[in-house]
C-alpha cells in the first residue's frame, strides 16, 4: 500500500482499485501492484509524493487515459500473434506453435 498523508482518500481508492482488479479476474498480487501503481501516480500527480518522475507528473492520469495503453489492448491491425496464440493455447487449439497470424484467426473463427 502506498505511503498514506493521513486522509483516507488514497485508502479507499487503493482499495477499490484493487477489488475492482480481483473482479475482472487478476491474482491478488497482480491486483495490489496495479492498485499501488495507479495510487502512486495519481500522488505524484497532485503533489502529495516528496519526488516524482516527469512521467508521472506530465502524463495523463490512469482514469483519463482509461486502459488506452494496457496490454490487452488490439490496435489498428487487430490483436497481435502473441495475443491470438494465447487464446489458442486457452481453447487447446493443437499446431498453434506453427500457425500464421492468419491461421490462428482462421482457428478462432475470426
Amino acid at each position: 500500500m502506498p505511503q498514506s498523508n493521513g486522509s483516507g482518500k488514497r485508502e479507499r481508492q487503493y482499495e477499490h482499485i484493487k477489488d475492482s482488479q480481483k473482479k475482472r479476474g487478476a491474482s491478488t498480487s497482480r491486483a495490489k501492484e496495479i492498485a499501488a501503481r495507479t495510487v502512486n501516480k495519481n500522488r505524484a500527480q497532485s503533489g502529495e509524493s516528496k519526488t516524482a518522475s516527469k512521467s508521472s507528473t506530465r502524463d495523463t492520469s490512469p482514469q483519463k487515459r482509461g486502459g488506452k495503453r494496457s496490454g490487452d489492448r488490439q490496435g489498428p491491425g487487430g490483436p497481435t500473434k502473441d495475443q491470438l496464440y494465447n487464446e489458442a493455447k486457452k481453447r487447446n487449439i493443437n499446431g498453434r506453435s506453427k500457425m500464421s497470424k492468419q491461421e490462428l484467426q482462421q482457428a478462432l473463427g475470426r
